[in-house]
């Protein structure tokens, strides 16, 4: 193989002074935060991943709320989302009723030092990711995880043909459990000559800008008919919901909102609504999302079995 091929990566490491409430390119970011507190308005923060379930669902939690939903975070870039909605949730008040969203796990030390609650919403499928012109359209598990690691360098070891492979990496969140760890447990098992990028929008990219490059990144991304990517499949299954449920499928995270200790009851209802009702199962079968909570039943739907003789 031609080491001059391989692409050495730099991992960037990017510090952020977090402001009272972060800014993110949205149409929504137009308001300031006193427009907020004046339109009366239940403000989410967070996790692009996560951003996206919100916002599908947001004219539905409006009317069930009777209030307006500001939410922050379409374009989130490493490190920032999950941080942002840390902080929305740890410095709400009533008078001020912000609420986080995340797509990483957070443990256990965490949320007890944050002061937080976690209301799970969904295990998200981690896509596998190549350019549109490799032959390879399945890997085994154990191929992604040597390919990651480094073990295996060219795509002729798996089948493919004889190229070098690049390996683009989006390790962020590298405290918290879960996410791309499904993967690796630990960014320093990773490949060293690597490409790490700091957005999802980046990782689409970039894989379509090297034929030789595999990537990784949620099932929520929106895809345009111009990136240059396709999706394998993984021990011969695809990335979808019930794959994730009976464990066929290796890769996932799990997608969260998060509060403080002290929630308002609209936070409450907002965020109940989003974890079961009918709007948020249709977004959770249009990008193949496992979700993690009983779905709500009317008087109608109660199970006969439910009703107190």
């Amino acid at each position: 193989m031609n080491t001059g091929q391989r692409i050495t990566g730099i991992c960037l490491c990017v510090f952020f002074t977090f402001f009272p409430w972060p800014a993110f390119s949205t149409d929504t970011a137009r308001h300031s935060i006193t427009d907020h507190k004046n339109d009366n308005a239940l403000m989410g923060v967070g996790a692009h991943f996560a951003w996206i379930l919100f916002n599908a669902i947001k004219a539905d939690l409006e009317a069930k709320t009777n209030r307006n939903v500001i939410l922050f975070g379409e374009n989130s870039m490493l490190g920032v989302g999950c941080n942002a909605g840390i902080k929305a949730a740890r410095e709400a008040t009533q008078s001020r009723e912000t609420f986080g969203f995340i797509c990483c796990s957070l443990s256990d030390e965490e949320i007890e030092k944050e002061q937080l609650i976690v209301y799970p919403l969904a295990k998200e499928p981690i896509l596998i990711l190549t350019h549109k012109d490799n032959p390879v359209d399945n890997l085994s598990s154990n191929q992604v995880r040597a390919i990651f690691r480094g073990d295996l360098a060219n795509w002729a070891d798996v089948d493919g043909e004889d190229k070098s492979i690049v390996v683009v990496t989006r390790l962020h969140c590298k405290k918290r459990p879960g996410h791309w760890k499904t993967i690796l447990p630990d960014h320093k098992k990773f490949r060293q000559e690597r490409l790490n990028v700091t957005s999802a929008a980046i990782m689409v990219q970039r894989v379509g800008d090297f034929s030789g490059a595999i990537g990784h990144t949620g099932s929520t991304w929106k895809f345009k008919p111009e990136d240059r990517i396709k999706i394998v499949t993984v021990d011969g299954f695809k990335p979808t919901a019930e794959n994730l449920r009976n464990g066929n499928y290796p890769f996932y995270r799990q997608l969260s909102a998060i509060t403080n200790r002290s929630p308002s009851p609209d936070v409450i209802k907002l965020i109940n609504e989003a974890q079961t009702g009918k709007a948020f199962r249709k977004v959770a079968r249009q990008y193949e999302l496992l979700p993690l909570n009983p779905m709500q039943q009317t008087p109608r739907e109660t199970p006969a079995s439910a009703i107190t003789q």
